[in-house]
């Protein structure tokens, strides 16, 4: 189980989480049309094999949909419509021939993988919602074996039970999972976070779009801040320091907290430190709410787009916050 959320929250992690989905099987998935998508319907919650498809596609061509769960929803939307505006179409996140006949291709969507050892390793009973007793762990690791490869594959947990309903996920199991493809590679000159459409867009130094990804960015209570930035950093599995006079408070902790570093950390597992003090782009322990739930003013991403990004970006990058000039539909 993943960090305890507020009861204000109860209701949205039901509605994007759902309950248990329905047994999938991966030939669904792999021979699944995405020219169906709007004309054939899933049952309420189950992953429709299309939109799986769909997200896969999408994420492959380096349009993150967020997390692959096969649920239809506005980050798949802003997802093609971030490909559209990177293959310079009409851009309206509307799936067209034209953008699913650009998207398909041969390669299989679904295929096997043997869980390993290390897999099974560097795992955590539970996280605590607390910060307080969060700093008295050693790290913030993954729950389950599930939960791992749910974000290596960039997938629902929902998914991978659904793909997998009998599996243990013990070493030497083979299970099915989506091949998202490798990491988007290139050299990030410029990022734009859009604050209005909740997405970020990486530039290439001749202008061209690199990658995009659904994020969240500040809240009406902590809003992000406005104007250009440059990136200062990078951190890959960062402390966290929890200071409640120069961030937020959280419960009822009023000193300073060493959060120890992991996946379900409260940034992830990447922070990219920008020359705003106190702000920066950084990951989640909760992937299903980018776009969701607002952040307290900074830049939120899932931890696999977010470790991406960070792949492609240097110090001095400009990050440009800005309010509606992004690739999502109008």
């Amino acid at each position: 189980m993943k960090t305890a959320l507020p009861m204000s929250l109860l209701a949205l992690a039901f509605s994007v989480g759902g309950a248990a989905a329905r047994e999938l099987r991966p030939e669904e998935i792999n021979t699944a049309s995405i020219a169906s998508i709007g004309t054939e319907k899933s049952g309420p919650g189950d992953p429709d094999p299309a939109i799986v498809r769909l997200q896969v596609l999408l994420d492959r061509a380096g349009s993150s949909p967020g997390v692959i769960d096969g649920l239809s929803g506005e980050n798949v939307d802003k997802a093609v419509a971030g490909f559209e505006a990177m293959n310079k179409l009409p851009v309206d996140g509307r799936l067209d021939p034209e953008v699913a006949s650009r998207l398909e291709g041969n390669a299989p969507i679904v295929e096997s993988y043997v869980v390993s050892a290390e897999d099974a390793a560097g795992l955590v009973d539970k996280i605590p919602e607390d910060y307080g007793e969060k700093a008295k762990m050693q790290s913030l690791g993954y729950t389950s074996v599930a939960e791992k490869l749910s974000e290596r594959f960039h997938m629902g947990i929902d998914l991978v039970h659904a793909l997998n309903p009998a599996s243990q996920f013990a070493p030497g199991d083979t299970v099915w999972v989506v091949n998202p493809g490798p990491p988007k590679e290139g050299k990030v000159k410029r990022i734009e976070a859009d604050r209005k459409t909740g997405q970020v867009l990486a530039y290439a130094a001749d202008g061209s779009l690199l990658a995009v990804y659904p994020a969240t960015i500040g809240s009406e209570d902590n809003p992000a801040p406005s104007g250009k930035h440059k990136v200062k950093g990078v951190a890959r599995m960062p402390v966290y320091r929890y200071d409640p006079k120069r961030n937020f408070k959280q419960g009822k902790n009023n000193k300073v907290l060493t959060i120890p570093k992991g996946p379900n950390g409260p940034v992830g597992t990447v922070w990219i430190d920008l020359t705003e003090p106190t702000y920066g782009i950084h990951g989640t322990p909760e992937p299903k709410l980018i776009d969701k739930v607002g952040s307290h003013g900074c830049v939120r991403l899932t931890n696999w787009d977010v470790e991406e990004l960070a792949g492609m970006v240097k110090p001095g990058v400009m990050v440009d916050f800005v309010k509606g000039r992004s690739a999502a539909p109008k």
